[in-house]
């Protein structure tokens, strides 16, 4: 699969797809801040090992979904390409800002067990008020990727992949989440997401290699279908 351009790419877009919002959902199931004291210095304190455990589950969720955004984007080449090129891009870099602001986590932490809640909160708040934090990683960038999602999932519908629902879901479990504060609230908007994107991984996994290759250009179509059919890496271009 490794040497098959067109297998291992359909497959990591599924895969990912599948397992990149699942990690998600399970960090917020385990976030001791989901259910403790609304002050991370406080609640990270109360279980070191599920706050480094929850952050650990936010990267690489965040990370995976970067590059799963590019498998869906390729389902946009015939069809709401543009839409899909913009909002694939800004997804994918709001998604690797996230994942940068996790390395707080610790920080918050350390914090808490040196100082009181009220205290630790102030540094913490003082530290991430920095301009170069807040223009280099916090605004715009973070927003993209919860709100960019679900316009890369309107994209790939209006490609014709998925159904109308889809993006519904996506954009009613990430946007909806907005309206309540962190907390037991949050969990069920963002297992929904999984349902529906984890429904597209399926599909993508499903579809085989053929009807993947057929989004590629038609000077590329045939080389890589021959070669993901004859299993022969050299036929690649």
């Amino acid at each position: 699969m490794l040497n098959n351009q067109v297998t291992f790419r359909r497959v990591t877009a599924g895969v990912l797809l599948i397992v990149a919002p699942l990690l998600q959902a399970i960090a917020v199931a385990v976030d001791p801040g989901t259910w403790g004291d609304d002050r991370e210095a406080v609640s990270f304190g109360d279980n070191p090992a599920l706050a480094q455990t929850q952050s650990v589950l936010y990267h690489w969720s965040w990370m995976l979904m970067a590059v799963a955004v590019l498998g869906l984007v390729h389902l946009t080449r015939r069809k709401a390409t543009l839409l899909g090129h913009v909002a694939g891009a800004l997804t994918m870099l709001g998604y690797l800002a996230l994942s940068a602001l996790l390395m707080g986590d610790p920080v918050e932490w350390w914090l808490g067990q040196h100082y009181s809640p009220e205290r630790a909160t102030q540094i913490f708040d003082e530290m991430m008020g920095l301009p170069g934090v807040i223009f280099g990683y916090q605004l715009p960038w973070m927003f993209f990727g919860l709100f960019g999602l679900p316009v890369v999932m309107v994209a790939v519908w209006r490609a014709g992949f998925t159904g109308w629902w889809v993006p519904l879901v996506v954009a009613a479990g990430y946007l909806g989440s907005f309206a309540v504060p962190y907390g037991p609230a949050v969990v069920p908007f963002w297992t929904a997401p999984v349902v529906a994107l984890g429904w597209v991984g399926v599909k993508i996994l499903r579809m085989g290699d053929e009807a993947w290759a057929a989004y590629y250009p038609s000077g590329g179509i045939q080389p890589a279908v021959t070669a993901s059919m004859t299993k022969d890496p050299s036929t690649i271009r």
